[in-house]
């Protein structure tokens, strides 16, 4: 909860000694800044969650421990979690300089020692409010150009993932907040034949962002039936190369899929193996290619055939899932989603698509740790 720059000043003071809280008030009444005072740990946070303020002024030591500080640095840990975009400042006597600046080292904007100086401690809570309002305005306005990135960004990945004679595809795309770093692409090329990309930009926000967008025009200016899935790593590579920033850099998978045929052509640049889950539960990673795009600009990269039969199920992701991790710490990794997708390997694609997710939340507990992007393709039973 953030208040309106419009609105005058709110500050919330808590300390647990009246004629302190009585002094502070008549200071500040005749100065437009309007004060809520509370005297305990727990009414700071009732009044932070009912209520917008632009400044917390705050004691370390309440009626439960008058002398270490700790209530005061655990009630600044909570504040934090609440809003850490809230200017705080500690108030402290002359024996507890130590503590103020262990405050300042979490996070406090500032200290005033007791007893303050008017003049001085007026000048402070101005500072500290116009400052933390120019920081919520930049903060919102980011907020905003986030929101309309994802927005764009959305619209650049296939709406509707198309669909080909002989297999179903299904594809999803989370970014772990705003916007992301991970994209994918299906371009149909007449009935039975599609072209799929999936890709992972190292970094994250709109600089990855703008760096996926690049990768995806790209990708749509090469691909076509005529153009091979080595050739189209290798011209990829190359203008990425020309405009990429230093240190960033973008793991790539393409292939390209005739079913009727029954093949599929693959070059893989530096992403994690896609994995081919045979009808009878054999198990191929798709390896051959060459390293990432936009390292080396003179980099070559091979492809390999794959022949495709009925019931085999292809599967094509992100580390956001195998990297996802549990509360111990541990990733989910290659062979937890190998084994899934073996179990799951009847499924429909879109089902398939689901298990998979599902296994994943569940060992992690629901949260989503990184951008993750999962694309299943299944061949026909018959």
């Amino acid at each position: 909860m953030s208040p309106s720059c419009a609105a005058p000043p709110r500050i919330l003071i808590a300390d647990d000694q009246p004629d302190l809280l009585d002094a502070l008030s008549l200071l500040l009444k005749g100065q437009g800044i309007e004060m809520q005072a509370v005297t305990s740990p727990d009414a700071a946070i009732a009044a932070l969650e009912t209520r917008a303020f632009d400044l917390l002024l705050m004691d370390l030591n309440y009626t439960g421990d008058t002398t270490s500080g700790r209530e005061g640095i655990d009630l600044l840990s909570r504040v934090q979690a609440l809003d850490d975009l809230l200017p705080v400042i500690v108030m402290t006597g002359w024996g507890s300089v130590n503590l103020a600046v262990e405050a300042m080292r979490r996070g406090v904007r500032d200290f005033v020692q007791k007893p303050w100086d008017n003049a001085h401690l007026l000048a402070t809570l101005r500072s500290e409010i116009e400052q933390g309002r120019a920081r919520r305005h930049r903060d919102a306005s980011l907020r905003r150009e986030l929101a309309e990135a994802l927005t764009i960004q959305k619209r650049l990945l296939p709406q509707q993932v198309p669909q080909i004679d002989g297999c179903e595809l299904a594809a999803s795309w989370q970014p772990a907040s705003g916007v992301g770093g991970d994209c994918f692409d299906a371009l149909r090329f007449g009935a039975s034949r599609l072209g799929l990309s999936i890709a992972d930009v190292v970094g994250k926000g709109i600089p990855a962002a703008l760096l996926m967008c690049n990768l995806q025009a790209a990708v749509r200016a090469f691909a076509s039936e005529a153009v091979a899935p080595r050739e189209l790593c290798h011209q990829v590579n190359r203008i990425l190369c020309g405009n990429i920033a230093e240190g960033r850099f973008i793991s790539f998978f393409y292939c390209f899929v005739d079913a009727a045929a029954g093949t599929l052509v693959y070059s893989n640049a530096g992403h994690y193996f896609p994995i081919l889950v045979r009808a009878d539960g054999g198990v191929e990673r798709l390896e051959t290619g060459g390293p990432v795009l936009g390292v080396l600009p003179h980099a070559e990269y091979e492809e390999a055939h794959v022949a495709l039969s009925r019931g085999d199920r292809l599967v094509l992701f992100t580390d956001g899932l195998t990297e996802a991790r549990n509360g111990a710490g541990e990733e989910f990794g290659d062979m937890r989603l190998v084994d899934a997708a073996r179990v799951h390997r009847a499924c429909s694609a879109p089902a398939l698509q689901a298990r998979l997710t599902a296994a994943v939340a569940a060992f992690t507990g629901g949260e989503t740790q990184d951008d993750a992007t999962l694309i299943v393709l299944a061949v026909d039973e018959g």
